[in-house]
């Protein structure tokens, strides 16, 4: 239940970000910007299920870690990986890779873009009992907002962005079954976020590929990071995509931008947290790429862009 304050406060909240969408000062998109393809996007979406779970400890993890390295070293001037290890509630000792591609590094103003990578061990969504201990495939969980992350990349490093760009990619944000051994690479990251340097803001995606396309404002993001969500729903409506980016509160989720938000650095979660009919494909084994779109991924990579371009 809502709370008198919590309705003031999201009716305060959707006056101020409408006023600033109505007069950010910008009449289209920003002159210049390379536009992202969402085909590329879907494929990309599709190599990484092709790998398999991307699960911790599995074949499938181990062969994505490699494509993204490798990949982003192609691309950006600078790569960083960050291996690191977890042990679970269960006593499972998860070997995790956090992996950072750095555009404009010599820059001082800079923003962080995140996703994670890893995809759920289980389908404990799954309406049959017996589909419930099947791997999550990961299309829209893990691999969409992954795949954006990949082809951001290449634009970057074809036209190099007015501020610097850290590219984030998280592991351990799925691995569950409790919220103790999820979000593992993101609070990783947090921790070691440096004094000089750090980004100035960041960006989640998540289950960002939906064919039925809806971003409302995540509540926290709206409480803790005002000015990105502004910035971000300004840039959607420049785009002409305002009817799919609502100018309105949506859920509270706690997600990879939390322990950002809790290290200092306000995050604004882009996710579409309804995923199907009745959320019916989310962390099931229906999560797969006929359940993704090509045009939502384009949408919310043109968004990120035109974030990125017009000088974050």
């Amino acid at each position: 239940m809502r709370s008198p304050m919590s309705r003031y406060f999201t009716a305060l909240f959707v006056v101020l970000l409408g006023a600033g969408c109505q007069d950010d000062g910008v009449d289209g998109p920003t002159p210049g910007r390379p536009s992202f393809d969402g085909q590329r996007a879907m494929a990309l979406v599709e190599e990484q299920v092709s790998f398999g779970p991307r699960v911790p400890g599995t074949p499938g993890h181990a062969t994505q870690a490699a494509w993204m390295i490798a990949g982003l070293d192609s691309m950006a001037p600078e790569v960083v990986v960050d291996s690191f290890v977890h042990e679970s509630s269960t006593g499972v000792v998860l070997e995790l890779t956090n992996v950072i591609a750095r555009f404009r590094p010599d820059l001082e103003r800079r923003i962080v873009i995140l996703a994670h990578w890893d995809t759920r061990p289980s389908s404990d969504a799954a309406v049959s009992p017996e589909l419930r201990s099947v791997p999550v495939p990961g299309a829209n969980d893990g691999g969409s907002g992954t795949a954006v992350i990949m082809e951001l990349a290449r634009l970057l490093a074809r036209v190099p962005p007015p501020l610097g760009v850290d590219l984030l990619l998280v592991d351990g944000e799925d691995y569950g079954p409790g919220v103790d051994d999820m979000f593992l690479g993101s609070r990783r990251y947090a921790e070691l976020l440096p004094d000089q340097g750090r980004p100035i803001y960041g960006v989640l995606l998540d289950m960002v590929g939906d064919a039925d396309p809806l971003f409302p404002v995540e509540a926290n993001s709206a409480e803790f990071a005002p000015i990105v969500v502004r910035k971000l729903w300004s840039a959607a409506a420049r785009l002409g995509y305002r009817a799919y980016f609502p100018e309105r509160v949506g859920a509270r989720l706690t997600d990879d931008h939390i322990p950002l938000i809790q290290a200092g650095l306000p995050t604004a979660d882009v996710i579409d947290f309804s995923y199907g009919p009745g959320n019916a494909y989310w962390h099931t084994p229906d999560d797969v790429p006929a359940h993704v779109s090509a045009r939502t991924l384009e949408m919310v990579g043109e968004v990120v862009a035109e974030l990125i371009y017009s000088g974050g």
